[in-house]
C-alpha cells in the first residue's frame, strides 16, 4: 500500500495546491473511517504491531503519534485511529477563531521531502473545537488512543495577555483531551517565539497549571500532562534556558521540535521557489537538527524528563535515531504527506524489528541508548 501511494496517490496530490490536497486527504480519510467496512479495511491494511509504551501515566499501544498541524480541527479522529497511531494531537487551537495567513501558505518539495507553511494557526477557535469534540464523544465515545491538544496564541492577543489566552483554550478543552502542548515556537504568528524565554514562558505555564489544578479538583480527576513545544532554531544557551524554565515551572515534558526558519541549499529552481517562501519548514531537512536537540535535552535532564521527538521522521531508521537520542514518544506530520498512510505501520513494525535484534527488552529500556554507547 505504501508503494501504491508513492507511485499513484502522491504524484496526483503533487499536481494540486498543497493546502487543497491536504484538505482532500483529510476528507478522504474521514469518509473511509465513517463506513464500518472501509474502516475495517484501513485497520486490516495499516494496523502495526503493538509496541507498548507508558508515559505520563498513560498506556500507548505504540510510541508513534500524529503531530499538530495535520488535523487542526479534529476532523478525522476515527481515521487516524484506524491507521494504527499510538496517539493523536489536534490543533494548534487558539482561544479565538481565526482564518490564518493569506493564501497560498503551504508549499512542498517532493525531491527534498520538505514542506514550508505559513498557515498562522488557522482554526475555528477553542469553543468550536470543544463543541466538535463533545459531539464526537457523544456519538462515538472517547478516542481509543490518547488525544492531545496543541495550544496556540491568538494572533490579536498581545504577548502580555498570552498566559490568559493559552489558559482559556486549555479550560475549554480540558475535559476532552488527555495531554496539552503549549506551542510557543511556531514561526507563523508574529513574535510568538519570544514566549519561549524565561518569565514569559513561566507565566504561561503557571496560568495553564492553575486551570489544570482547578479542573482536576472540580472533576475529581488527575491533572493532565502539560508539555512545551520548542523551535529547532534555538541556540544552545537558549535551549538550556528554556529547558530549565519549563522544568522548574512544572512542565511534564517537552516536544522537540517545531518547524525551522532556516533553509538548506536548493538543488533546483523548483526547490528554490519552495525554500524561498516565508514560514516554517518541516520534513527531512529538520531531521538531523531535531535529533541533535533531543540528544542535548536528554543530556541536560539526565534522561529524567520525557521528550517527544518530531521532525523529519519518514522511516524506522529516523525513529530509532530519535529514540536513541532520548525520545520516548514520536510524532510525524510531513512524513504522512510524502510516505502516505502506511507510515505508521512501517515505522512501528520497523522499530519492533530493531528492538528484537537489540539488547533491550522493551522500548523504554532503549530510550537514550546513544548516550550509553558514548560513555
Amino acid at each position: 500500500m505504501g508503494l501504491g501511494y508513492r507511485l499513484v496517490s502522491r504524484p496526483l496530490l503533487a499536481l494540486q495546491d498543497s493546502e487543497k490536497a491536504h484538505a482532500r486527504s483529510l476528507l478522504g480519510l474521514r469518509a473511509m473511517a465513517s463506513n464500518p467496512i472501509s474502516r475495517s479495511a484501513l485497520r486490516l491494511f495499516y494496523r502495526p504491531k503493538d509496541l507498548n509504551v507508558t508515559r505520563f501515566n498513560m498506556a500507548y499501544k505504540n510510541p508513534f503519534g500524529l503531530a499538530a498541524g495535520m488535523d487542526k480541527r479534529a476532523e478525522a479522529l476515527r481515521g487516524w485511529e484506524s491507521l494504527g497511531l499510538g496517539f493523536i494531537e489536534i490543533g494548534g487551537v487558539t482561544a479565538e477563531e481565526q482564518p490564518g495567513n493569506p493564501k497560498p501558505r503551504m508549499f512542498r518539495s517532493g525531491t527534498s521531502k520538505a514542506l514550508v507553511n505559513r498557515m498562522g494557526f488557522n482554526n475555528p477557535g477553542s469553543e468550536n473545537i470543544a463543541r466538535k469534540l463533545d459531539q464526537h464523544i457523544a456519538r462515538f465515545g472517547q478516542p481509543q488512543v490518547p488525544l492531545w491538544a496543541n495550544l496556540g496564541k491568538s494572533k490579536n492577543t498581545p504577548l502580555t495577555d498570552a498566559p490568559m489566552d493559552y489558559a482559556t483554550t486549555m479550560r475549554r478543552l480540558w475535559t476532552y483531551c488527555d495531554v496539552f502542548v503549549i506551542n510557543v515556537s511556531s514561526p507563523n504568528t508574529p513574535n510568538l517565539r519570544e514566549l519561549q524565554h524565561d518569565s514569559a514562558l513561566e507565566e504561561i505555564v503557571s496560568a495553564c497549571t492553575a486551570v489544570n489544578d482547578e479542573l482536576s479538583k472540580q472533576h475529581n480527576r488527575s491533572t493532565k500532562p502539560l508539555l512545551v513545544k520548542i523551535a529547532p532554531d534555538l541556540s544552545d544557551d537558549q535551549l538550556v534556558a528554556v529547558v530549565k524554565t519549563a522544568r522548574s515551572s512544572g512542565c511534564d515534558g517537552i516536544v522537540a521540535t517545531n518547524t525551522t526558519v532556516e533553509r538548506p541549499e536548493a538543488a533546483s529552481k523548483k526547490e528554490q521557489h519552495v525554500f524561498s517562501q516565508t514560514g516554517g519548514m518541516s520534513g527531512a531537512p529538520v531531521n538531523a537538527r531535531s535529533t541533535a536537540m533531543i540528544h542535548r535535552i536528554y543530556q541536560l535532564t539526565n534522561g529524567e524528563w520525557p521528550i517527544v521527538g518530531v521532525g523529519g521522521i519518514s522511516n524506522a531508521e529516523d525513529a530509532w535515531a530519535k529514540i536513541g537520542a532520548g525520545a520516548s514518544l514520536l510524532q510525524a506530520y510531513s512524513g504522512f504527506v510524502f510516505e502516505g498512510p502506511s507510515l505508521t505501520k512501517n515505522v512501528v513494525n520497523g522499530l519492533h524489528k530493531k528492538l528484537q535484534s537489540s539488547e533491550f527488552s522493551s522500548l523504554d529500556e532503549a530510550v537514550g541508548f546513544a548516550h550509553r554507547l558514548n560513555t
